[in-house]
């Protein structure tokens, strides 16, 4: 637990939760307000969160029992969960973590070991649903004027960023440190955060919420690339117009020198596409990355066209252009000078485009928070560490945020990524260092933790943590309430 100390000077108590050591003042707050000086007495500003596993019933939330029926999981879970949400911190580092657990799950002997840790080493990957250029890869991505993070691949509908980490908390100026710790905290906690990212967009991140790009709500992420929307609606389009072009700023689809085309038996049409043909029917770089057609900077989707081959083509060819998105399309039809012109389009082809869209997810921010679990952090559970990520690595120590599942790297320490919509609001905090503060949550069997070397005589069942005056307990469901499912 956080101790205290009183300043020989005044009245005021030394709060040493983190390496800041805040000198508080009687009816303030830290530096971090998560601690406050009450009536001469440190307290923690906000309380200590405990997940409670619910099931419903005619709209109503009521406490999960063993006499429900079989929900269909394989192993039962605990209905009731301690996070480290509220907790405290095991700063100084030799001290044991604030809360260490025991209950009883399907008779077995359980402990879960909770503490908030105080991250140097944490960042956030965001996946952004968007066909739109946001920048190019490595650039340089600015909250408030600062550098926070950069642009890494493009993935499949999705740009990525990698925001945070220590270089930029520790690495670079007071206020790049301070932008880059405030930035990953709202992101963590579900807030909006604007970016400006060298030489692309301005866009709006809230995970769980479409991006803004450019002043504009993202609304689908695309179905597929070119190629694969050529290859799962040939038939749609089979019988009903000649030629499809499929508009992507990766890979541009052509249905009649597609290979779907091909087993359709579609004719030749003459087309001609600029650009790098690939295989049949795929080409790439038609044109050059943006915010128009299919996330290239075209709105003209003739511009990718050259002349068509007068051998193959015809007056009255018939060709839909679209998007992966469905969001832009245009039907044309081949004058007597082989040129398009573009014309009503049939009910037909607009219920395929329709189709297009129909298949299109909802365009999301995804958040991850990632981090690494030092020593520090580890001795707060074990007097020898090492055991520790041992026994996280040979799967007999569930790791946890917020009672959210993590992932956990392989390799060395114990490296984990969470998705912040699937833990309790409010989870994040901060410490003016700079760094976050996040909740991590360590259970395992009782007596797998007396084998690590654990801190046994700090042990307290859960029914005594649960009379405590200082904690909330909130419905443990999935997705958490008001996050998007």
């Amino acid at each position: 637990m956080v101790t205290e100390a009183t300043s020989a000077a005044s009245d005021k108590i030394r709060c040493d939760a983190c390496p800041v050591m805040c000198y508080i003042k009687p009816g303030a707050a830290g530096a971090c307000d998560r601690y406050a000086n009450h009536d001469g007495k440190l307290v923690r500003v906000d309380p200590h969160i405990i997940l409670e596993r619910t099931v419903s019933h005619g709209g109503k939330l009521v406490p999960f029992s063993r006499s429900e029926d079989w929900d269909g999981k394989i192993v039962h879970e605990p209905s009731t969960f301690v996070t480290a949400i509220g907790a405290g911190t095991t700063y100084p580092d030799y001290k044991p973590a604030p809360f260490i657990v025991s209950s009883e799950v399907d008779g077995v002997d359980m402990v879960t070991v909770v503490t908030e840790g105080i991250f140097s080493y944490c960042g956030v990957k965001v996946k952004i649903d968007t066909d739109r250029y946001l920048g190019p890869e490595s650039a340089v991505v600015r909250a408030q004027g600062e550098a926070v993070g950069h642009v890494t691949t493009s993935e499949y509908g999705s740009q990525m960023l990698s925001l945070g980490g220590v270089h930029h908390l520790t690495g670079g100026s007071k206020k790049e440190g301070r932008v880059t710790c405030d930035t990953l905290m709202d992101l963590s906690n579900c807030k909006p955060v604007e970016f400006t990212i060298d030489g692309g967009a301005t866009v709006v991140v809230q995970a769980g919420e479409p991006p803004i790009v450019n002043g504009v709500k993202e609304e689908r992420m695309r179905v597929g690339c070119g190629s694969a929307t050529i290859g799962m609606f040939a038939k749609q389009w089979h019988g009903k117009v000649d030629e499809v072009v499929v508009v992507d700023d990766h890979i541009t689809g052509v249905l009649s020198e597609h290979q779907a085309g091909k087993l359709l038996d579609i004719a030749d049409t003459g087309i001609k596409m600029k650009g790098r043909r690939s295989t049949p029917g795929r080409y790439f770089q038609v044109a050059d990355p943006g915010t128009g057609w299919g996330g290239t900077n075209i709105s003209d989707p003739l511009s990718i066209l050259g002349p068509f081959n007068a051998k193959e083509a015809r007056p009255g060819l018939s060709m839909l252009m679209v998007s992966t998105t469905g969001e832009h399309a245009s039907y044309y039809v081949l004058d007597e000078t082989l040129k398009p012109v573009e014309t009503e389009m049939p009910a037909d082809l607009r219920f395929s485009v329709e189709r297009i869209q129909e298949n299109c997810e909802p365009a999301l921010c995804t958040v991850l928070f990632m981090a690494g679990a030092g020593g520090s952090l580890r001795a707060g559970v074990t007097d020898n560490p090492v055991r520790l990520t041992r026994s996280v690595k040979d799967a007999l120590t569930r790791v946890t945020s917020g009672g959210a599942p993590v992932y956990v790297w392989p390799g060395g320490g114990i490296t984990y990524m969470v998705d912040v919509t699937q833990m309790p609001a409010g989870a994040f905090g901060y410490v003016p260092t700079p760094a976050l503060v996040a909740p991590i949550e360590f259970t395992m069997r009782l007596s797998d933790y007396a084998a690590l070397g654990g801190h046994m005589d700090h042990v307290r069942p859960l029914s005594e943590v649960q009379e405590s005056d200082d904690i909330r307990q909130v419905p443990w469901q999935n997705p958490l309430p008001g996050r998007r499912a």
